[in-house]
């Protein structure tokens, strides 16, 4: 993946992350809002792997 695509879909996951977060309740958090945030921040975390080893 392009270097420069990389980083505007690390931006972007992170905004939606920060996005779902916010509108997480206080109680009660729906199992599907938590799945939505794992998968999420799985594909961060590829992400994010990928760019460090294009770095190296």
């Amino acid at each position: 993946m392009e270097q420069q695509s990389l980083d505007d879909r690390i931006k972007e996951l992170e905004a939606q992350i920060a996005d779902l977060k916010s509108r997480f309740p206080a109680h009660s958090l729906k199992a599907a809002m938590f799945a939505q945030l794992e998968e999420m921040e799985e594909q961060l975390a590829v992400l994010q792997k990928a760019k460090e080893e294009g770095q190296a």
